[in-house]
């Protein structure tokens, strides 16, 4: 099946939530290399018309370590926390009734593919405008340093990363497009457990911007008991995942620096595209 006009993201006439939710859905075709189910679709209503993913919940894996709620729930939840934020650096995501059931849909962002977020470097430190992540194996007798842009955008995402506590931080869930960055494919977050995993630790250990700071001083009230973002999450994530998305908040905001890898476990998710 031919994969679907893709309609982009700026075209859109109308608030891409309410399309998202109440347009009709028609799929066009499939992602085949998807280890879940992830459709894509058009979205119409009332005139408006854009390019968006389906992820039914009932083409969903289960997985052992995340036995609470769905991939579609967190990633709906993903998009909370972010539009929280103000940064809006998730695509517009809904959880809806679809075709093959309820599931996540999110707003199709069609990358430009002209901006290099990440690369693998010959050298031992990073050039101007890049930060080091680690070495990487190439094959049997060479390794590269693995680097990401230096970019105030990604940097962002890293801190938004820590509060959602993103267990898979690919180099292919990272989307320029327009001169903004989106991140996608935001299904094993919010577990009350550290799970960070990721190839934006470039900043590790530094002092969070201001402008970083005072975001998560809003969030912390946004998250507080009876506030809107509080309650919409309240029917996405557990109790307990609640809990500890406002301790990682006030950890962040008590150490006034990026997270730094725990050593516990592999801190550069695999595979790391």
């Amino acid at each position: 099946m031919p994969a679907p006009e893709r309609i982009p993201a700026g075209s859109v006439t109308t608030d891409p939530v309410t399309l998202l939710t109440h347009g009709e859905l028609t799929v066009r075709g499939q992602i085949r290399e998807a280890s879940n189910a992830v459709l894509h679709c058009t979205v119409a209503h009332e005139g408006a018309e854009a390019a968006c993913v389906y992820k039914p919940v009932a083409g969903e894996r289960p997985l052992w370590d995340f036995p609470d709620g769905t991939l579609a729930q967190r990633e709906v939840a993903a998009y909370e926390v972010s539009r929280a934020t103000g940064w809006d650096l998730v695509p517009p995501t809904v959880l809806r009734d679809g075709p093959y059931g309820q599931g996540m849909c999110q707003l199709w962002i069609e990358p430009s593919g002209d901006e290099a977020l990440l690369a693998l470097v010959d050298a031992d430190e990073p050039g101007e405008g890049w930060k080091a992540v680690g070495r990487a194996q190439i094959d049997e007798d060479r390794t590269a340093l693995l680097v990401h842009a230096d970019d105030p955008r990604l940097r962002r995402l890293a801190v938004l990363d820590a509060v959602i506590n993103n267990g898979d931080r690919k180099g292919g869930h990272l989307l320029a497009a327009d001169g903004r960055l989106y991140g996608i494919d935001h299904g094993v977050t919010f577990h009350a457990e550290d799970k960070l995993r990721t190839l934006l630790w470039g900043w590790a250990g530094e002092p969070l911007t201001e402008e970083a700071v005072e975001v998560l001083q809003a969030l912390r009230d946004a998250l507080k008991e009876g506030a809107a973002l509080a309650e919409r999450l309240a029917g996405l994530i557990t109790a307990a995942e609640t809990e500890a998305l406002c301790a990682r908040v006030d950890s962040l905001l008590e150490s006034g620096r990026h997270p730094e890898p725990s050593g516990e476990w592999p801190a550069i998710p695999w595979p790391p595209v």
